[in-house]
């Protein structure tokens, strides 16, 4: 993983020095007779790329394929350009394409093999009198140390060293964006899975303590028991639903408050709740299933095994363009060196230790960093006896984050 990790932080940091260099040659357009003829030729290369880049990070795919293709072929300067994924032609811009089953049959070999090859005018017959084909350049295409498909440029002469080179610099390129759309899709599925790890979380204890709360209320006071079970209904409806990695500030806190209503009907007079919301926070995105788990965890943890009344406060203010969450309660507190444990020490070394509060507290800090970045985890404060305050900070705006997505 930290392989993985150090790749796309050196892609990250090469789009980043392109973005500033085409900052810098957009600049100098802008003043006439200013960019040289280099600075001009780069920002067509820039400019060319960014194009293709935006449908290949979507994927290999058919129509991701023939978005970018006709960009790679400016890239290369081919007289024609295919995309192959292991098994298909996906598209082909430019010429040759009644040549299509032949580059086919090499592109596979190309993909089997891992290495590039050149096709001459001899290898590349037709009955065509007048084909302008006259060879090609063949080079895989690696995601992620998989080679996924194949990148062909079609020559209208015997392939060139220029065009050789410019086609295999050309699919390495490709190949990283390829490797970053693998990478998105890998950190989605990881969300959803870190999803259903903190929904697996919430149904053990909390469904079976809710439903003999309810169940308490069923004799004694019906209605109460039927506003209950509707409160509880909402509340696992929002927990359980399928889709969207992401919620607003004010849906979590409509689920927090039946959470809370469910747990005021088993603690009674002994939970005590005090909320500080600035209305301008409660379109803020975050993701989902990020501050209920905090709510629980200083309900479970903090007050449950304290004597006496607790109190639970939970505040969102406007900072700017931040908006500052803290969940804090009065409660029993923990040892920080604890807390600053491994889980999986934890879970062997020291059996009264509940792992479950640190694996929901490092899954919402795991969750929010890779959203917005390191800047954005969780920061708890806590000691034996002292309660516990657990912060967060959240952008108000992100790109590519919005409710629902």
């Amino acid at each position: 993983m930290s392989g993985n990790l150090s790749a796309v932080f050196g892609v990250v940091s090469l789009v980043t020095a392109l973005a500033a260099a085409l900052w810098a040659v957009l600049r100098l357009r802008g003043r006439r007779g200013i960019a040289t003829a280099t600075q001009r030729a780069t920002y067509e290369v820039l400019h060319t790329a960014g194009l293709a880049a935006e449908p290949l990070r979507a994927g290999l795919d058919p129509a991701g394929a023939a978005k970018a293709v006709r960009h790679l072929r400016a890239l290369v300067g081919a007289a024609g350009l295919a995309l192959t994924d292991r098994e298909a032609l996906l598209a082909l811009d430019g010429r040759g394409a009644h040549h299509g089953d032949q580059l086919l049959a090499a592109a596979r070999r190309v993909v089997g093999s891992g290495r590039s090859t050149v096709l001459r005018d001899s290898e590349l017959r037709c009955d065509l009198v007048d084909c302008p084909v006259r060879g090609a350049v063949l080079a895989p295409l690696s995601a992620d140390g998989r080679v996924v498909g194949a990148l062909v440029a079609i020559a209208d002469e015997q392939p060139a060293p220029g065009l050789v080179q410019a086609t295999l610099e050309t699919a390495h390129w490709a190949g990283d964006q390829l490797a970053l759309a693998e990478l998105d899709s890998s950190r989605e599925r990881l969300a959803r899975a870190e999803v259903r790890a903190l929904r697996a979380q919430i149904s053990p204890h909390f469904i079976y303590n809710a439903l003999t709360a309810i169940g308490s209320f069923v004799r004694t006071d019906p209605e109460r028991a039927r506003e209950l079970i509707l409160e509880f209904a909402e509340f696992t409806r929002y927990s359980f639903r399928a889709h969207g990695e992401f919620t607003t500030l004010a849906e979590e806190l409509r689920s927090i408050d039946r959470y809370l209503t469910i747990e005021r009907a088993r603690f009674g007079e002994r939970l005590q709740v005090r909320l500080q919301i600035a209305p301008e926070v409660l379109p803020v995105t975050l993701p989902f299933l990020c501050l209920q788990p905090l709510v629980e965890n200083a309900v479970r943890h903090g007050l449950s095994r304290k004597p006496g009344t607790g109190m639970v406060s939970i505040e969102a203010r406007d900072a700017g363009a931040e908006c500052h969450i803290t969940v804090e309660d009065d409660g029993v507190g923990m040892d920080p060196t604890t807390l600053a444990t491994g889980i999986a020490e934890l879970a062997g070394s020291d059996p009264t230790v509940d792992p479950g509060q640190h694996v929901g507290l490092s899954n919402v800090d795991e969750r929010l960093r890779s959203a917005f970045g390191d800047r954005f985890g969780l920061v708890v404060e806590t000691g034996l006896g002292s309660g516990t305050k657990v912060s967060m900070r959240v952008p108000k705006f992100h790109p590519g984050v919005r409710a629902g997505s």
